[in-house]
């Protein structure tokens, strides 16, 4: 029976508002930099290939993995070039409110806003990029962008789908070494936890967070509570959910790609994502609390039984620890006997 995939549309209106904002950032007049920051010192601009690698797939992430209404995928992809003293996101932080609405909805009005704001207060971002959508948990994305001294690093920002407010991203990623462009970036992607909503579960009903959390990494014990979804106490580390991969191509007369909307390409997988279908993360059952006794049966005069019950909450997977038994016996008397 084949499955409805739900994506999260890129409208056209929001591909002109992209251009608009382009245009009016590279316009803008740049400020003197203070010497007394370290710059980057390559004398001409370098353009660079992004490629988004989904590594969610249900041997790595077993728990309460989403495989309808909506499976699990990825939103489309928004990013930035900026200079130092720009950050679309941190870790440890307050997310701001375009980060709250794309973390929890995929809407990326407000962050462009932010953007552009941030463009014309203090001229620190130069580009914008965004990725199409991918229409599941192991699918790619790709885009081009274009960086220059002045503003050498690169921010994005990709939710993940569904979620209550978590996202995967990368936070100021100088692309620049010294006097050159670095040829070859590789960075392994872990999800993040806005801070804006307290759902525990991939599908759990929106439920703001007051007062607002800083965002905060996801990890196999953060956080602490077993009904999370990344919540995998037996490993030290949670397997990586994403990659993306910048690579330095020959430089074009473009700044920003903008992106199609999703197609059946985007389902094709790779070496490296078979590769990654062997992770195998171990998900342990999970029982209820037992019920309480049950009535003792048996004649007046002799022992007789009693009986309780749990129930299995989580079945495991990828040799987890298996089940507890789920009845339990021992001996009363009964009372009331006449």
């Amino acid at each position: 029976m084949e499955t409805s995939r739900k994506t999260l549309p890129f409208s056209d209106a929001l591909h002109h508002l992209l251009v608009m904002m382009l245009t009016f950032i590279r316009g803008v007049y740049l400020m003197p930099v203070p010497t007394d920051v370290p710059m980057c010192t390559a004398s001409e601009t370098a353009q660079y290939s992004l490629m988004f690698t989904g590594k969610w797939t249900q041997a790595a992430f077993p728990k309460q993995y989403p495989v309808y209404r909506p499976p699990a995928q990825w939103s489309n992809l928004i990013g930035v070039t900026h200079s130092y003293d720009y950050h679309m996101w941190q870790s440890n932080e307050f997310a701001s409110n375009g980060v709250r609405e794309f973390a929890e909805k995929g809407e990326a009005w407000t962050i462009m806003e932010e953007v552009e704001t941030a463009g014309e207060r203090i001229q620190s971002v130069y580009g914008i990029l965004s990725a199409p959508a991918v229409v599941g948990g192991t699918g790619q994305m790709n885009t081009e962008f274009e960086v220059f001294a002045r503003h050498s690093y690169l921010s994005f920002i990709v939710r993940i789908v569904p979620s209550p407010d978590w996202f995967v991203g990368a936070d100021s990623v100088d692309l620049c070494d010294g006097d050159h462009w670095k040829e070859k970036v590789t960075l392994e992607l872990f999800p993040y936890d806005a801070g804006t909503d307290s759902g525990f579960t991939f599908s759990s009903p929106n439920f703001e967070t007051i007062p607002q959390d800083r965002i905060m990494q996801i990890t196999s014990s953060f956080p602490s509570h077993p009904a999370n979804s990344f919540f995998y106490p037996r490993l030290k580390h949670l397997p990586p959910i994403a990659k993306v991969t910048l690579t330095k191509i020959k430089k074009m007369n473009q700044i920003i790609s903008l992106p199609l909307e999703p197609t059946q390409s985007n389902l094709l997988l790779t070496g490296n994502e078979i590769e990654d279908k062997l992770i195998n993360t171990p998900l342990d059952c999970e029982v209820s609390a037992w019920s309480p006794w049950g009535l003792c049966k048996g004649k007046c005069g002799d022992s007789g039984a009693q009986h309780r019950t749990r129930y299995i909450i989580m079945h495991p997977a990828n040799n987890g620890a298996a089940c507890p038994q789920l009845e339990d016996e021992r001996k009363c008397f009964p009372d009331n006997c006449l």
